[in-house]
């Protein structure tokens, strides 16, 4: 009699005992315990395991990604300096284009950088002539200086991006202010969306160069080196993508409005 009502007692104690051990924090593997219950698989505190967070994951990713090699060691493979220089340069010719091709309002300052190309080579307009704003609606271009010129300027402020039809009276150069019209912002934005793709076809062909370099200097280096330079290449490359899309993002907002 005694065994009988051990043996209905078995499962009712080995329930008590998983519901004691199991946590809806953790997975458990599935086990048996023949001592306690012979008959039934329970899942024993002992055997669960913490699955990682998925934003873990990705910053354990992240960080095992990154590479930082100290320039001084491969130096005799490529100059990483002048490859991050180099990378740089596309990111600041692109603010270059930006300050001088995107400007929402035309003022005399918007007008300074504008290339003239001449006989004697390209000069910026603000060193051909005299910039001055007559009126909100109105800037004047005073070419007395550079006469020969009058007509080159008024051609390079024709062509250029910010919507200009500019005017000659002699040497004085007449630029009406346009009017700021949503057609005119949103054509501006897909003009900063071209000159961010030509950033990134620059400095695709930066890094494209440098790893070139980098091959050929396989010889006297191991794999392992030459792997972590290239890496180290395409994570600086990677770095100053970013970067041109947030200026992109930027520009995008403030053309916008």
């Amino acid at each position: 009699m005694a065994l009988n009502h051990l043996s209905l007692l078995r499962p009712l104690l080995c329930r008590s005992l998983v519901q004691q051990v199991k946590s809806p924090l953790v997975a458990s593997s599935r086990t048996s315990v023949p001592l306690l219950c012979p008959n039934t698989t329970c899942y024993p505190g002992a055997c669960t395991r913490l699955y990682a967070t998925k934003k873990a994951k990705v910053k354990a990713k992240g960080q095992s990604a990154k590479v930082n090699i100290n320039t001084a060691l491969v130096e005799d493979i490529i100059s990483l300096d002048e490859v991050k220089e180099d990378m740089t340069g596309v990111l600041n010719a692109l603010k270059d284009d930006f300050t001088r091709n995107l400007s929402i309002r035309t003022s005399p300052g918007a007008l300074d950088h504008i290339m003239v190309t001449t006989q004697d080579g390209k000069f910026p307009l603000n060193q051909l002539g005299q910039i001055s704003m007559k009126s909100p609606q109105l800037i004047m271009v005073n070419m007395s200086s550079f006469p020969e010129a009058t007509e080159a300027a008024t051609h390079a402020l024709r062509e250029n991006s910010m919507n200009l039809n500019p005017e000659v009276d002699g040497t004085i150069i007449k630029v009406p202010v346009p009017k700021v019209t949503r057609e005119h912002r949103e054509n501006l934005v897909k003009l900063a969306k071209q000159f961010s793709n030509k950033a990134k076809d620059s400095l695709r062909r930066v890094r494209s160069n440098a790893v070139t370099q980098v091959k050929k200097a396989k010889e006297g280096h191991s794999e392992d080196t030459i792997r972590l330079v290239e890496k180290q290449i395409q994570q600086m490359a990677d770095n100053v993508a970013v970067e041109i899309d947030k200026q992109l993002a930027g520009k995008t907002k403030e053309l916008l409005g």
